[in-house]
C-alpha cells in the first residue's frame, strides 16, 4: 500500500500535470513496497524461464533421434537427464529465412530477417517477463557469450522490434546481482532514474496537448499510449524500491572475465552458473543466452580450426569430426548445467522442475544455411519429459506453438503468439 493515497491516483491520471514525477520519484523509495517483498515464504517457488540459443546449430545426424527412438550420439552425451528434457524435430518458424539473420528471430518467429524492410517483433522471453518480472530486481536479463557482434548479440526483443543489449561480462554481471554500489553509485542511480521522471514529464505534457486536438479514431492509440507511459512510470518506481534494497549474498566469489574468445566452453560455465544464482536468489525470473561459436579455435581437444568454417564442411569426413568435438562439448556443458540445476532443492522440487530450460538454434543445418527442422530442447518446468516428439519434417509444425505451450505452462494466459497456430499438439 502506498502512502501517497489520493496523490498516486493524481499522478496515474494521464490528464493531470499538478504534480510532477519528480516529486514522486524522490519521495517513492521510502513509501513503496513490491508485493513480493516481506513475503517470508510461497507454498511454491517462481516458475521461472532460461532460453538459450547457439546460433549455428546442431549437425541433425548425430542431434535427431533415429525413427521411434529417443537416443542419439548428442543426446547419449546427457543420458543422464532423459526423463528430465523432451527433444523435437520437424518445428521451424513460418517465414523465418535468411540463413544467419535468422538467429534474432529465434524467440520473435518475425519474418524475414535481414531484408530492407525487416521488422522485429516481441520475443517470448519479454513476454514472459511482463508477467513474472515484476516481483524482481530484473524483470529479465540478456547475456551473450561471443567473440564480436554476428548477426545480434541478443535474442531479446521488445514489443518495439528493438534488440535489447546482452551482457557480455560475467564479472559486471555478477556485480549487478550480487555487489552493492557505493554511495557515490547509488547517488549515480538515483539522478538517471529521476531523469527518466523528467523525461516522462515532458513526452506527457506533449501527448496531453495532442490529445485535445486528436480526432475520435486516434484516441484508442492515444490511450494506448499513456498505458505505455503508466508502465513506465510502475517501472521507474520499482527501480528506486529495489535501489534502497540491499542485495543478495551469495557464497560464489566475484569471477574475472575469461579474456580468451577460445576459451568458449568455460566462458560458458562461468555464465551458467550466474544465470543458476540470478534464478536461486530470485533476483530474475527470465533470463535469454546467446552462445556463440562463430569467430573462435575452441579450446576443445583435437580442434584446429574455426567453427563457422567447419560448419561448412560440405561432408568431408575430418571437418565433420573436428565439428563434432565442439558440439559435443557443447551438449556435455548443458548436461552439467541440467546437473546444477537438478541439484539446487527448493520446496516441491528443484530449480530445474520450476525452470523451463530452452536449448536450441535457428539454424538446422548449418552446413546448407536452412532454417527448417530445427534442433530444439526443452527441459524441466514441470512438463511431463523423457521422450523425442517428431513432426512432419517438410511441413514443418511452428515453432510458436511449442512457446505457446510454454507460456501456459508459466502461468500466463496465451492462446497465441507470433506464427502459432495454437499450442503443440500432442505434449504439454
Amino acid at each position: 500500500m502506498s502512502c501517497f493515497g489520493d496523490e498516486i491516483r493524481i499522478l496515474n491520471n494521464k490528464r493531470s500535470s499538478m504534480i510532477t514525477r519528480r516529486h514522486f520519484l524522490r519521495a517513492a523509495g521510502a513509501c513503496l513496497a513490491l508485493p513480493a517483498i516481506g513475503r517470508c515464504a510461497e507454498a511454491l517457488p517462481p516458475r521461472r524461464l532460461f532460453a538459450i540459443h547457439v546460433p549455428l546449430g546442431m549437425m541433425p545426424q548425430f542431434f535427431f533421434p533415429g525413427a521411434g527412438g529417443a537416443s542419439s550420439p548428442y543426446l547419449d552425451l546427457v543420458a543422464a537427464h532423459r526423463p528430465r528434457f523432451t527433444t523435437f524435430a520437424g518445428l521451424s518458424h513460418p517465414g523465418v529465412d535468411g540463413n544467419h539473420h535468422a538467429g534474432q528471430c529465434f524467440l520473435s518467429g518475425a519474418p524475414h530477417p535481414g531484408q530492407p524492410t525487416f521488422r522485429n517483433s516481441l520475443s517470448l522471453d519479454q513476454l514472459a517477463a511482463e508477467h513474472l518480472g515484476l516481483e524482481t530486481r530484473f524483470p529479465s536479463l540478456a547475456i551473450s557469450v561471443s567473440n564480436g557482434e554476428h548477426y545480434g548479440d541478443s535474442i531479446a526483443i521488445s514489443r518495439s522490434g528493438v534488440m535489447l543489449p546482452a551482457e557480455k561480462s560475467a564479472e559486471r554481471l555478477y556485480r549487478r546481482l550480487f555487489v552493492a554500489g557505493t554511495p557515490e553509485e547509488k547517488a549515480a542511480t538515483m539522478r538517471r532514474i529521476e531523469a527518466g521522471g523528467s523525461v516522462l514529464d515532458l513526452i506527457l505534457d506533449k501527448a496531453q496537448r495532442l490529445e485535445a486536438k486528436a480526432a475520435p479514431e486516434d484516441r484508442a492509440r492515444l490511450d494506448q499510449y499513456f498505458q505505455s507511459v503508466r508502465e513506465l512510470e510502475g517501472r521507474l518506481q520499482r527501480n528506486i524500491e529495489w535501489e534502497n534494497r540491499p542485495k543478495p549474498v551469495v557464497d560464489y566469489p566475484q569471477p574475472k572475465d575469461i579474456a580468451d574468445a577460445n576459451q568458449v566452453i568455460a566462458r560458458s560455465k562461468l555464465m551458467f552458473d550466474l544465470v543458476r544464482l540470478a534464478l536461486q536468489t530470485d533476483s530474475t525470473r527470465v533470463v535469454t543466452l546467446n552462445l556463440s561459436t562463430f569467430s573462435v579455435v575452441p579450446h576443445v581437444p583435437g580442434v584446429k580450426n574455426e567453427t563457422h568454417g567447419l560448419t561448412h564442411h560440405g561432408n568431408e569426413p575430418e571437418k565433420i569430426a573436428e565439428l563434432r568435438k565442439i558440439e559435443e562439448a557443447q551438449m556435455t556443458a548443458f548436461g552439467e548445467l541440467l546437473t546444477a540445476f537438478a541439484g539446487v532443492a527448493e520446496t516441491g522440487g528443484t530449480l530445474l522442475d520450476h525452470t523451463q530450460i530452452l536449448y536450441g538454434s535457428c539454424l538446422g543445418n548449418a552446413n546448407s544455411h536452412s532454417n527448417r527442422n530445427l534442433p530444439i530442447v526443452l527441459a524441466g518446468g514441470g512438463f511431463k519429459h523423457g521422450g523425442h516428439l517428431a513432426f512432419d519434417e517438410t511441413n514443418n509444425t511452428p515453432l510458436a506453438n511449442l512457446f505457446v505451450t510454454m507460456l501456459q505452462g508459466l502461468g500466463i494466459e496465451a492462446d497465441r503468439f507470433a506464427s502459432s497456430t495454437g499450442t503443440l499438439s500432442g505434449w504439454g
